[in-house]
C-alpha cells in the first residue's frame, strides 16, 4: 500500500513546486510592499453576468498578441460560473478558453476562484464595479494581474481614462497596462 502512494506523493509534490514556480513570475504588486486592494464593494452576481470586453491588461504570456478580447459568464445551476473567454490573434485566428468559477466570498461575492486546467483555481477578485455594472475592475491578491473591462467595446477615451484613473488610485502601475484594441 506505502508503495502505490510514492508516485502519487511525488506527483503531488511536482505539482506544487510547479504552482509555486508560477506564482514566482510576472510582476509582483505594482505598489511595492503595499497591500492589495481588497473589493471596494459587493458584486450582485445576476448583474454581473453576460460580456465584458477586456479595455486593458497587465499582459501575460497565456493572452500573449491578443486583442478583441471578450469574457462572458454564465450561472451554472450549482451556484458557481461558467466562463468563456475569447481573443483573437494577429493571423484572425479566435481562440477560446472555456472554464468555471466558484465564489469564495459569499457575503461579498466579489472573491471567485476561476479553474482552465482541471483542478487548478487562480484567483479573481472584482476589486472594483460602477454601480450600474458598466464597467469593472478585476485584481488578484499577488498583483500580477489586472483587466480593466466594460460592457462596451468601444467605450470612449472619458472611461478608458476614469477606468485608468480608478486603477491607479487603487495603487496598480498604469505604465503597466497594455490596451486592447477592440473591432
Amino acid at each position: 500500500m506505502a508503495r502505490n502512494r510514492i508516485p502519487l506523493i511525488a506527483a503531488a509534490a511536482l505539482a506544487a513546486l510547479t504552482l509555486a514556480g508560477c506564482a514566482a513570475l510576472g510582476p509582483k504588486h505594482p505598489v511595492g510592499n503595499a497591500a492589495v486592494p481588497q473589493p471596494a464593494k459587493s458584486v450582485e452576481l445576476s448583474r454581473y453576468l453576460g460580456r465584458w470586453y477586456e479595455i486593458a491588461r497587465y499582459d501575460q504570456s497565456f493572452v500573449k498578441d491578443c486583442d478583441g478580447v471578450t469574457a462572458d459568464y454564465a450561472l451554472r445551476s450549482d451556484g458557481g460560473l461558467d466562463v468563456l473567454n475569447r481573443c483573437r490573434k494577429p493571423d484572425g485566428r479566435i481562440t477560446d478558453a472555456k472554464g468555471r468559477a466558484k465564489i469564495v466570498d459569499t457575503a461579498t461575492n466579489a472573491k471567485l476562484k476561476v479553474s482552465f486546467f482541471g483542478p487548478f483555481y487562480g484567483d479573481y477578485w472584482v476589486i472594483d464595479h460602477a454601480d450600474d455594472y458598466s464597467w469593472s475592475i478585476v485584481g488578484e491578491p499577488s498583483g500580477r494581474y489586472l483587466w480593466l473591462l466594460n460592457r462596451e467595446a468601444q467605450p470612449g477615451e472619458a472611461r478608458v481614462a476614469e477606468l485608468v484613473a480608478r486603477a491607479r488610485a487603487l495603487g496598480y502601475d498604469t505604465a503597466m497596462l497594455r490596451m486592447t484594441r477592440q473591432p
